[in-house]
This record gives C-alpha cells, sequence and structure tokens, in this order.
C-alpha cells in the first residue's frame, strides 16, 4: 500500500474527505520527525513505538576495491511494533 493508497482508506474509513485526511497524515509524519530529531520516543498505544537507536562505528569494506572503509556512528530512526498489533498481524 501506498500512500495515496493509504490517505484513500483512511478517507473512506474515517468519513473525511482526501485532502484533509492527506494534511492530517502529512501533519502526523512532520509530527514523529520532529520527536525523533530531538530524541523523544512516540508512542501510539495498540499500535507500536517510533524511537531513535544508535548505530555504532564499524569497518566496511567497499564491494568494488575490497578497501577497509569506517562507517562512523549515526543514529537510526526504528519502529518496535506492540504486542496488539503483534498479534493481530500473527493470527
Amino acid at each position: 500500500m501506498n500512500k495515496t493508497e493509504l490517505i484513500s482508506a483512511v478517507s473512506e474509513s474515517a468519513g473525511l474527505t482526501k485532502k484533509d485526511t492527506e494534511r492530517v497524515l502529512n501533519a502526523l509524519v512532520d509530527t514523529v520527525t520532529a520527536a525523533l530529531v530531538k530524541g523523544d520516543k512516540v508512542q501510539i498505544s495498540g499500535f507500536g513505538a517510533f524511537e531513535t537507536k544508535v548505530r555504532k562505528a564499524r569497518i566496511g569494506r567497499n564491494p568494488h576495491t575490497r578497501q577497509a572503509v569506517e562507517i562512523p556512528e549515526t543514529r537510526v530512526p526504528a519502529f518496535k511494533p506492540s504486542k496488539a498489533l503483534k498479534d493481530t498481524v500473527g493470527e
């Protein structure tokens, strides 16, 4: 399901216009992104939690030259599904 299909499904389910649904979805994405940039955790009960994790620095290899390359430490977004979501999907 892509963003356009998600907007259509949510607008139909919630009884909103597609334009209003798109604004809400964009606001949600922007708000979650801003919270993650600040280092906050965003938890949606019954769905899951968005957070950032630190990926440690490591040595990688350039596949073309086989030369060692140092990859610096970085923060990456992560999603942890709730138990309710895992149970529903697992059925």
